[in-house]
């Protein structure tokens, strides 16, 4: 399934976007409130991501910038690991390569991801999660219309990362 908005294409992942990504989660700006990926963990991770699809037909898509053709992240939607304080829910998220923070790109893809998720699929709610010190992102939660409910420690980030709210 693909999603377009007026400067990206929401799309499945190829074979060919791995080293990319891999590329995108080792920049150090992408990843200073995560854990750093290696290129097989980001390859893991890609795994996951396609049997997220295979299993519900949606999730974290492929950023396609429109006017580059190139891969600058992703976005979309993914069901919580049952061991999150809050689950049962489904997350949104985003990831850009740091060349495009700043130009809307998170915003727009995040806003079609939500679109999709409420009118397509239906979805009564959806959450998000950060790190306190991520205020990037907490402008942008906050630009969609979500609003901050509490705190939790998230059980698969380093000790010096948990906390997220």
């Amino acid at each position: 399934m693909k999603l377009e908005s007026e400067c990206l294409i929401l799309r499945p992942w190829r074979q060919r976007d791995r080293k990319p990504f891999a590329a995108i989660n080792a920049e150090p700006d992408v990843v200073r409130y995560l854990n750093p990926l290696t290129e097989e963990e980001s390859n893991a991770m890609l795994d996951r991501i396609d049997r997220h699809f295979e299993d519900h037909g949606w999730g974290f898509w492929a950023l396609e910038e429109k006017a580059s053709r190139q891969l600058i992240g992703m976005c979309g939607l993914a069901k919580v690991s049952p061991a999150l304080p809050f689950a049962p829910a489904v997350e949104i998220g985003w990831r850009l390569s740091a060349s495009r923070h700043g130009a809307g790109y998170a915003r727009e893809a995040a806003e079609r991801s939500l679109d999709f998720a409420f009118n397509t699929l239906r979805l009564d709610r959806i959450v998000s999660f950060t790190v306190p010190a991520n205020s990037n992102s907490w402008g942008l939660m906050r630009r969609l219309g979500m609003n901050r409910i509490g705190e939790f420690d998230h059980p698969c980030l380093l000790a010096t990362k948990r906390r997220f709210c």
